[in-house]
């Protein structure tokens, strides 16, 4: 099976380098898995710790085989959760760099669930800060989000520049923004917190009430369903392609040393796309890969609680302090996409038979 990730933009980063111990939490994730492909692919030890309270199996399986059984067998795999201490102490046992992927995600989820989400994603980053410092773990790298903006409504959005916050799970992300400052600052610790924009590609489940919206629709236009949008269209997001969060991911863990020991970075490609305008890009993506046309049909529904209206980033920091370049736009990362999605949906419909 052909690697889902290419290696463009991760030349010089893994290529030469001794191996060394990785732990990424949330392994069998969307883009955790990405982030264990990659390094396995260069010959890096990795421990993956997962509950598996929303990450698949297959994911993990997917990587398998992929990378192959030379490859995989630098895995291994801790089931466990980010707020047990056990779990941490266990799985960072010998680590030299941390990818904190784990967390509960969806706003529509944390405004129904605010204390699951808390506690998935606060109460389990401030276990793991606390476990990677006492194992002495070299950097430590987490997810953050750009849900941290809020309502402010400045275009491009730069790191130093945020608004109130509108649903709980983007609190549990500013929160785990202090509480990285914070490590930093009392314990000499360095950690970059990565601020993802609308991150797709394969993996992405499609399925459930939370369910993102590039992964749905995909799924949608394979079965001939209705694209459903919320509000009028023209909401507007900076969609980035996995590949381009994995190479943010490896720069942030082996770049220099940041300034005042935590830095957060905007990871993103830094270009603008509506909603219809990504319903059309996503159909005209699913054309070639089908050789044929399609005719979705959009349906408008209103706009939803805790949502942002416009999202665009500045990435200049990242490209400055990590030396970030993204190497796939929307439409690179869509023939992937769409690619992938009709290779699942082919293979789902196999099985019905």
């Amino acid at each position: 099976m052909a690697a889902l990730s290419t290696d463009a933009g991760l030349a010089g980063l893994l290529d030469g380098r001794p191996p060394a111990r990785w732990l990424v939490t949330g392994a069998a994730g969307f883009i955790g898995s990405h982030l264990v492909e990659a390094l396995l692919r260069h010959g890096q030890r990795v421990v993956g710790l997962d509950d598996f309270s929303t990450g698949a199996r297959h994911n993990l399986e997917d990587v398998r085989a992929t990378v192959g059984e030379a490859a995989w067998a630098g895995f291994e795999l801790i089931e466990g959760d980010v707020c047990d201490p056990l779990a941490c102490a266990q799985a960072l046992r010998g680590v030299d760099h941390v990818l904190h992927q784990a967390a509960l995600g969806s706003v529509p989820r944390s405004i129904e669930q605010p204390m699951r989400t808390f506690r998935a994603n606060a109460t389990g980053f401030a276990q793991l800060l606390t476990a990677a410092r006492e194992a002495g773990v070299r950097r430590l790298v987490y997810a953050s989000s750009s849900s941290v903006y809020g309502d402010h409504p400045a275009l491009p959005k730069v790191e130093a520049v945020t608004g109130n916050l509108l649903s709980p799970y983007a609190a549990s992300k500013a929160i785990d923004e202090l509480l990285a400052g914070t490590y930093a600052r009392t314990y000499g610790m360095q950690i970059a917190g990565l601020r993802y924009f609308n991150v797709f590609g394969p993996r992405q489940d499609p399925e459930g009430a939370y369910a993102a919206v590039v992964p749905r629709w995909a799924s949608a236009l394979l079965r001939g369903e209705t694209l459903w949008v919320n509000g009028d269209g023209s909401t507007s997001r900076d969609f980035c392609y996995v590949t381009n969060v994995v190479q943010a991911n490896l720069r942030a863990a082996l770049g220099a040393p940041l300034p005042d020991g935590h830095q957060v970075f905007n990871v993103a490609v830094g270009a603008r796309t509506t909603l219809v305008e990504m319903a059309e890009a996503m159909r005209a993506a699913l054309e070639r890969v089908l050789g044929r046309p399609i005719s979705p049909a959009l349906e408008h529904r209103a706009f939803r609680n805790g949502d942002v209206r416009h999202s665009l980033a500045d990435i200049s920091k990242a490209r400055t302090l990590l030396g970030y370049a993204p190497t796939h736009d929307v439409a690179a990362g869509l023939d992937i996409t769409m690619a992938w999605y009709a290779a699942r949906e082919a293979r789902l419909e196999t099985r019905s038979i």
